[in-house]
Parts: structure tokens; sequence; C-alpha cells
């Protein structure tokens, strides 16, 4: 059985968790964006967390059902709609053979996240079904979706789940302004310490010329180096230096003037310092930032850090109590 791509949307995906152990060879892990967002999708309709569902930025694509199925769409506030009808998110919905799943305009937030029952069934690559654009596998082909793509559902679920919801106690979406939690160091000494309080007290905003391989960030004050000579094998600029690995997360500021997060599509290796890492607890709400949402950097330390994850494993623990 498949959908029907009546209309594609913006940019949607096919995603999963991602293709975690490539990094070595130049192939990010990838995945969803905001991976809380589709594992509540995926639990909601019976399926394990880990199952493919369709990543939808800003806009919603307009799919037709060959078979009766359950579906959720999570993360992004964008409006569901079943043959023009609107239903509430979050939530499992039953959609008929033959019914046209569909949606508004956004009202807040940046992905949304549908799942369906049974998942979506493209063949792995690498251990994932999740969409690589740079390298054009994954996914359904390799790309975005288009208008006539049939995309391969997995067995529908003999469990079935409409009506439950998650409550809004255990959604995420960020604030206005964001705050990015960043663990400083790294290439920190490359910056004067006036610039590294500055960076932190900045109020930026979400560029346009932002997406899977990286957030871009404007508004704040450029920042200030330390002089030096550079190294053999850097750039002469000061904010690159000799190739070194990037970490998910990591914070560069090419030229000192816009910093960039790297996020699931990342490179794994380049030439710009990074002065900290955006920690792992909060690249999901990265997902959620539209362009031009007030965003800050807070820093800090490592215990803060993981008591973050640890608060962030929590949350998942109560997701799954709700849920399964």
């Amino acid at each position: 059985m498949t959908v029907e791509v009546l209309k594609p949307g913006l940019a949607t995906s096919v995603q999963d968790l991602g293709r975690p152990g490539h990094f070595h060879l130049g192939i990010p892990e990838g995945g969803a964006m905001d991976r809380l967002a589709l594992i509540a999708a995926n639990l909601l309709v019976g399926n394990d967390e880990s199952a493919a569902g369709l990543e939808c930025p800003f806009m919603g694509p307009a799919l037709a059902f060959e078979r009766d199925a359950r579906v959720a769409v999570t993360g992004a506030d964008l409006p569901v709609l079943i043959d023009g009808q609107e239903q509430p998110c979050w939530t499992a919905l039953r959609v008929r053979a033959g019914q046209v799943l569909s949606f508004g305009i956004l009202r807040g937030g940046a992905r949304a996240y549908i799942a369906i029952d049974g998942g979506i069934a493209t063949a792995p690559v690498l251990g994932s079904r999740s969409t690589y654009f740079v390298g054009g596998f994954g996914g359904f082909q390799g790309r975005v979706l288009a208008a006539g793509d049939r995309l391969p559902l997995g067995p529908a679920s003999t469990t079935r789940h409409a009506d439950r919801n998650v409550p809004p106690a255990l959604r995420r979406r960020p604030g206005n302004p964001a705050e990015l939690r960043v663990l400083p160091g790294l290439y920190w000494h490359r910056i004067t310490a006036a610039a590294g309080r500055q960076f932190f007290a900045s109020e930026w905003k979400v560029a346009s010329e932002s997406d899977r391989m990286g957030y871009r960030f404007t508004g704040g004050k450029a920042i200030e180096f330390v002089e030096r000579e550079p190294p053999f094998g850097a750039g002469s600029d000061p904010s690159n230096i000799v190739d070194s690995p990037y970490p998910y997360g990591s914070v560069q500021i090419p030229s000192g003037l816009e910093p960039i997060v790297l996020h699931r599509d990342a490179v794994s290796v380049g030439g710009y310092f990074q002065i900290g890492t955006v920690i792992f607890a909060d690249l999901d709400l990265i997902g959620q930032m539209p362009p031009n949402l007030p965003a800050r950097f807070v820093s800090v330390d490592l215990a803060q850090a993981l008591a973050a994850r640890a608060d962030l494993t929590a949350l998942l623990h109560r997701l799954r109590a709700t849920l399964v």
C-alpha cells in the first residue's frame, strides 16, 4: 500500500532518527531536526519510535491514502486537515482510504512531523531511511518529495490508537526569544574576554540562510579576535584554523560576524574555529526556530549540560509511559 503525494509542500522529506556511525567517512547522522517531535508522532500511531515519517518545514503536503490509517502530526503548529476539516495536532487521528490529509498556514514553529502507522517503508541506506540531500541518497530517491510520488507504507498496526494525544507539558518549543545553552570551549581562546561576554549578552535573530546543515544567526555585534600569526595550513581570516573535526551543535563565527550552529546534516571537518557547542538537549529546539525569531546564547558548564541531558531523558521516559 502507498500514500500518493498530491502536493509536496515546501521541502517535505522522509526522515527517521538518523544513521549514526559514519561521520568519520563524512556522512552525517542526519535524521529529524526535532527528534522528540518525530518520536512522539510515531508513538501516537503505534510505531517503533525510530520509524520513518515525513519532515515538513514551514508548509505541509497533501497526501491521498490508499488504505485506512492512523496518522499523527507533531512539532510545528501547522493546522491539520482531513478532507478539509481541521483536526488536532499531537493526536492520533483516523484517516480512511480515499481521504486526503492536508495542512493550513503555519502558526508557529518551523517543522511538522507526520507519522503513519506502519511507517514510510522506503529502502534503508546505511541502516536509515533518512534523506541526505547532499549525498543524494536515503528517503525517497534521495530528494524532497514531488507531486505524483507514491510512498510505500509498512504493515498497518493491529493496535488502535485513535484519539490519544501528547499533553502540552510533554511538548517542547523554543521561547521568544529562544535560549540556546552553549558549552564554551574548543577555540574559545581565539576571542577576547570582552568578545566572549558580548556573544552571550547580544540578542541574535535566526537568518533566512538556515537549513539542515546549519543555522545562521544575525544581528549581534562582530566578535573581536585575539591577534595571532596564522599557523601553517590555516587561512588568513582570523576565524580560520588548521582543519578540525566539527561536533554536532558546534558554533562557528566566520570572520567574527554571524554565528552558525552546525546541525543534523553538517559536514564533519573544516577550517573555521568553533567557540563552543550548543548542548545536545537544545538541538531539537533549533529545528523549530523560524527565520527572524530572536535568540540568545546562554553559557553553561559541563555539569549543567549533563543535567539538561538527564532532564530530556526523563521527559522521554514520561512520553513513553503516557503513550505506550
